[in-house]
């Protein structure tokens, strides 16, 4: 874990490892889309344009979801809604705002839009591969205890290090994973919710403890880097595809429809999110009305909704090629 990247000097200036990251992948599904583009249209401002709307799109969004369903947080300091530097942006907020967007854009500029969208997904999980590790810098997005050899400790006061020493209501955790003394906290709500001593303000033995005795934070599963390896897997396998459908010689065949890598991108990333929630342990469960899967995470459903949407968009796409290929 390293939140912090930089300080410049003189400026007293902060520069954390989520947010360069998160441009970092930015300019790399840049010029991938840029570089695949190639093959629908001769004029590359279209790919730069998209790329805009789709940050300021995907961060908005991104942001609201993670605020809506980490409420509490923000109590008590609204500005920090806006410190998105600082991470707290979910993934699914983010593209649920951001490929209407698109969309929109490209229908009011009478530009194809299927094409489009599939050289997006590519984008997406290239430009995700990235920010998982800015996840993993900034300590959030964390993974639940393991005993794994491949499980990694996060530091003292960092977000996994809450979440074990402190009750967890929304996930059916009424005790705390790490039975940390009421000593080390400086305040205590009525809901048991404990608020950690800066490390600074505990004593040597204090800091031993929390630092490299039995009250360090408990090994997880390094989720965000997972969840890295399997949006750069994602991205490979769809460019793959998308390479297929290309170089087909005959256009009726699977997978070779305008969009339908897009609606893949969905089906695949909908199952291989679904699956990693289950060794995630930041995200709420959910009951409410719309939720499919009582008790999952909102991502968890979330993904079965996408997966839904993907497998009716493969089929919609596959027979609208197939009449279009059979006049």
């Amino acid at each position: 874990m390293h939140p912090e990247l930089i300080k410049l000097p003189f400026f007293n200036w902060t520069i954390y490892s989520f947010g360069p990251m998160m441009v970092t992948g930015f300019i790399v599904a840049y010029f991938i889309m840029k570089h695949l583009s190639r093959n629908i249209s001769d004029n590359t401002q279209i790919i730069t344009n998209i790329l805009i709307y789709s940050l300021i799109a995907g961060i908005i969004g991104a942001r609201a979801f993670y605020v809506i369903h980490h409420l509490s947080q923000f109590k008590g300091d609204f500005l920090s809604v806006f410190a998105t530097w600082r991470g707290g942006l979910e993934f699914y907020g983010g593209v649920i705002l951001a490929v209407p967007v698109i969309i929109i854009y490209l229908t009011y500029h009478k530009i194809p839009v299927r094409p489009y969208l599939d050289i997006l997904a590519i984008g997406i999980m290239a430009g995700l591969a990235f920010g998982r590790i800015g996840c993993f810098l900034n300590g959030c997005c964390f993974g639940k205890p393991t005993k794994l050899p491949i499980g990694v400790r996060f530091p003292y006061n960092s977000y996994a290090y809450n979440s074990q020493v402190n009750p967890n209501p929304k996930r059916n955790r009424p005790e705390p994973q790490l039975n940390l003394p009421r000593d080390y906290f400086f305040y205590m709500d009525e809901k048991g919710k404990g608020y950690l001593k800066p490390l600074d303000e505990l004593n040597a033995e204090q800091r031993y403890e929390v630092t490299k005795g039995k009250y360090r934070c408990l090994p997880v599963h390094p989720i965000q880097l997972y969840s890295s390896a399997n949006a750069a897997f994602l991205c490979f396998l769809l460019y793959l595809f998308w390479k297929r459908s290309i170089n087909a010689k005959n256009k009726r065949r699977f997978l070779t429809a305008p969009g339908q890598i897009f609606a893949l991108v969905l089906i695949l990333y909908g199952i291989t999110r679904f699956l990693i929630e289950y060794i995630r342990d930041d995200n709420p469960f959910e009951y409410a009305w719309w939720a499919i899967y009582k008790g999952g995470t909102v991502s968890q459903n979330v993904s079965i909704y996408m997966i839904i949407l993907g497998l009716v968009l493969l089929v919609l796409f596959q027979l609208r090629n197939h009449k279009k290929h059979a006049k």
